[in-house]
């Protein structure tokens, strides 16, 4: 078999999922909000707590922006072992707690959420995966689907995760508008966008992911998928983080990948940038904007000869305590 082919073959799965995004966002969207209306609609909470792991950590920091910046309402990113592994009795007030977990089934997220509900707070479950144990410990439960994901690596199930939180902020009566969703366009455009960055990528041996605010989850997430799909260690910086103390590193031989505003001076330190694809100045530009990360990390895996559908010592359901 010629290696153009077999390259194309490896990742084929997540490659298809990637390209599935659009359709299943706009299928979804409507029906996100008004469940969550019905669940959440018209109440009052003092704090929110969000618990996840992985992807599922990074669409908690995306909805963390959401909630703080127009709901005005301060947010927890829960630390699960807190309470799976020291036992501790936080003394939460009114709180809304929402476990983040596609494939519904991390223990840890799970008893987060029953520990919430025991003590009288209002417990959501976001998740892929109907009859999963999170739709058993929390109060509410929004199903994404998404379809089942078969490839290791989330992409369709985390963007529907990015839109089920951004619904469910506006069903918490935020002012925000109607989502902007990425189309067929919007993902060919990102894997041109993708390709004429990935020889930077592959070639460097220091690389960033960075970004700030809203799209600060973008930045962690697509380092992740670098790391988990192409075996290519990058870290994930907020710009603003960035500029204390690990700019230093971004020389000769490094390269960032850039979601937003390009740090002053970067790419005269010798540090080849490559800036995502603009999706808008929005909300929801998160939702859109990761699928250029996507892309990097299949066509860096391809480029390196590995298979991103089945990567090394990873499995699809990650059990931690």
């Amino acid at each position: 078999m010629e290696r153009s082919k077999l390259l194309v073959m490896l990742g084929e799965v997540m490659e298809s999922e990637i390209r599935s995004q659009p359709a299943i966002l706009a299928q979804n969207s409507g029906r996100y909000l008004s469940e969550l209306e019905k669940c959440i609609g018209g109440r009052q909470f003092d704090m929110v707590l969000l618990a996840g792991r992985g992807s599922s950590d990074n669409a908690s920091l995306f909805a963390r922006y959401l909630i703080e910046v127009h709901l005005g309402i301060p947010v927890s990113l829960s630390a699960p072992s807190v309470i799976t592994r020291y036992g501790s009795q936080i003394k939460y007030r009114n709180c809304l707690a929402v476990g983040i977990s596609q494939s519904g089934e991390a223990p840890d997220v799970a008893e987060v959420m029953e520990h919430l509900r025991s003590t009288g707070h209002v417990t959501l479950g976001i998740t892929n995966t109907p009859g999963s144990r999170l739709t058993r410990s929390a109060e509410f439960s929004l199903l994404l689907d998404a379809g089942p994901e078969k490839a290791v690596a989330a992409t369709k199930t985390y963007t529907a995760t990015l839109l089920a939180v951004y619904q469910m902020v506006r069903a918490l009566s935020g002012k925000l508008p109607e989502p902007t969703l990425p189309d067929d366009a919007w993902v060919e455009s990102s894997q041109t966008a993708a390709e004429s960055s990935l020889g930077a990528v592959i070639r460097s041996s220091i690389l960033f992911a960075l970004a700030r605010g809203f799209s600060f989850c973008t930045a962690q997430e697509t380092a992740l998928k670098l790391m988990e799909c192409a075996l290519l260690p990058c870290k994930s910086y907020s710009t603003a983080d960035f500029e204390h103390g690990p700019k230093a590193l971004a020389g000769p031989g490094s390269a960032a990948l850039v979601f937003g505003n390009e740090p002053d001076g970067l790419s005269d330190q010798g540090c080849l940038v490559e800036r995502a694809p603009d999706f808008g100045k929005m909300a929801a530009s998160p939702i859109a904007e990761i699928i250029f990360g996507q892309w990097v990390a299949l066509l860096a895996a391809r480029a390196r000869g590995l298979n991103p559908d089945d990567p090394r010592f990873l499995t699809k359901v990650t059990r931690t305590l």
